[in-house]
């Protein structure tokens, strides 16, 4: 922004993807994205991943978009055009049950493998600019989310919730 000779309140709006995916990359980006909104009084402007996979299929047609979840289990995300219908954190099983009409599209090696019997289609890794597409319709619409409400879209609990023994949250105030 420097070399540009921009201000941070220049900006239109602050784009971030929030997710799903690695919590540490997840709550780094939203915080920063977040703590640059704040900062600033610049509208925020959060995307989903599963989203951008979708978009990579292009068409208007339902779009099924997975992604590897670890421990056997995927992120998945149905879309009519970019508008998302569902999504969830689901096993194989229930992806399969999920998928009827439309395309699956995955942009990791892996779950083409172990979703080889949906025919999906490979797609490029989203990249953070894939984002500004979505962000630009979302300005010209003037939908912007809440900098103090957003959330990181994880699908899932951390594992800290997941392995939590029973009464630890009450001993820790």
């Amino acid at each position: 922004m420097d070399t540009t000779g921009w201000a941070l309140g220049d900006l239109t709006a602050i784009a971030v993807v929030h997710g799903p995916g690695s919590f540490t990359g997840v709550r780094v980006g939203l915080s920063a994205a977040k703590g640059l909104s704040e900062a600033s009084g610049v509208p925020l402007i959060a995307v989903s991943r599963l989203a951008l996979v979708a978009a990579a299929a292009g068409g208007s047609e339902v779009v099924h978009a997975v992604l590897d979840a670890g421990r056997g289990e995927f992120y998945y995300g149905q879309y009519a055009g970019q508008r998302c219908v569902r999504e969830a954190l689901l096993s194989g099983d229930e992806v399969r049950a999920a998928v009827v009409g439309g395309m699956v599209v995955v942009c990791e090696v892996k779950v083409v493998e172990a979703l080889i019997d949906l025919n999906p289609q490979l797609v490029t890794e989203p990249s953070a600019g894939d984002a500004l597409p979505f962000a630009v319709e979302r300005v010209r619409a003037g939908e912007f989310d809440d900098t103090a409400l957003v959330d990181a879209n994880y699908l899932r609990r951390t594992d800290a919730e997941i392995f939590a023994k029973p009464g630890m949250e009450s001993s820790a105030r």
